[in-house]
């Protein structure tokens, strides 16, 4: 029986992406695909790069491979090379090496089986994503943009099933940084079988979170990196979004993003509340 894991977001979190290569020594799977985002978001970026080689697994570009490219090759707003703002994307950018870069510049959009279809965000781009709010026509949608019956992504942070008589479509969730309020590293792995050819088991791994929260301290990411990389952090704590609800707050009340913003912030926001209801509260304040 064909049985395929994939993973994707880890975001340069070593300590969950062994957690979960260990949960997969006692899961008998035939292959391992990555859905994007090895990068960016997280201190360890090169050393995921490198074990994910180390093992072969096929792995295909996320937006955040994008991001850092973007800034390797200074090809950004000039302002985002110097600003504190960007600090941590900068940080993340210069840890990869060359050998790094190449890999990631070689990493196609999708890849396709017969029967399965694997994207980071949607067919469409990587830079959005499939989640709990998308409603039944914009999923359907989805799966007319491709030929294969299963659609799997990641981006959204967010496992989930969705299953209609147009397809599957399959959310793996984040192995570094999930958004679902469940710390533990997640990633789904696919059984040959079921209405549309495929039975999905999500899959949870706890692992060590001091550990993560150690190297955020030992690679310099903490404080070099700024209010982005403290934000980081407390999603792990939180695993829930803060980083972009505290960006687009900023954007929408004209402030800077910056250490003096953040009481101001935290006054109005709540880790774990909705973000339609966090920026539909927002709304009378644009």
């Amino acid at each position: 029986m064909t049985r395929i894991a994939i993973l994707a977001d880890i975001h340069g979190n070593v300590p969950a992406l062994e957690a979960v290569i260990d949960d997969l020594a006692g899961r008998a799977v035939d292959e391992v695909l990555v859905g994007g985002d090895l990068v960016g978001r997280g201190p360890e970026g090169s050393r995921v790069v490198k074990r994910v080689r180390e093992l072969g697994w096929p792995a295909i570009g996320g937006n955040h491979e994008d991001y850092l490219l973007a800034f390797r090759h200074h090809d950004v707003p000039d302002e985002w090379l110097h600003t504190r703002e960007w600090a941590a994307a900068r940080w993340m950018a210069a840890e990869l090496d060359d050998d790094d870069v190449a890999w990631i510049e070689g990493l196609p959009f999708s890849i396709g089986r017969p029967d399965l279809r694997l994207v980071h965000g949607t067919p469409e781009t990587n830079r959005e994503g499939i989640g709990p709010w998308t409603g039944d026509d914009e999923v359907a949608g989805h799966l007319d943009g491709v030929d294969e019956p299963v659609l799997v992504c990641g981006h959204t942070h967010r496992p989930l099933i969705v299953e209609s008589d147009a397809g599957l479509v399959v959310n793996v969730g984040a192995v570094g940084l999930p958004f679902n309020r469940d710390h533990r590293a997640q990633y789904a792995i696919f059984s040959a079988g079921g209405r549309h050819g495929w039975r999905v088991e999500l899959c949870q791994v706890a692992y060590d979170l001091e550990r993560i929260y150690e190297i955020y301290e030992s690679s310099g990411f903490q404080a070099e990196g700024g209010v982005t990389s403290h934000l980081l952090r407390m999603e792990l704590e939180h695993a829930s979004p803060i980083l972009v609800p505290f960006l687009e707050w900023a954007k929408l009340l004209e402030v800077a993003p910056d250490w003096q913003s953040l009481d101001r912030f935290f006054e109005v926001f709540e880790p774990g509340q909705s973000l339609r209801e966090f920026f539909r509260a927002l709304a009378p304040a644009s």
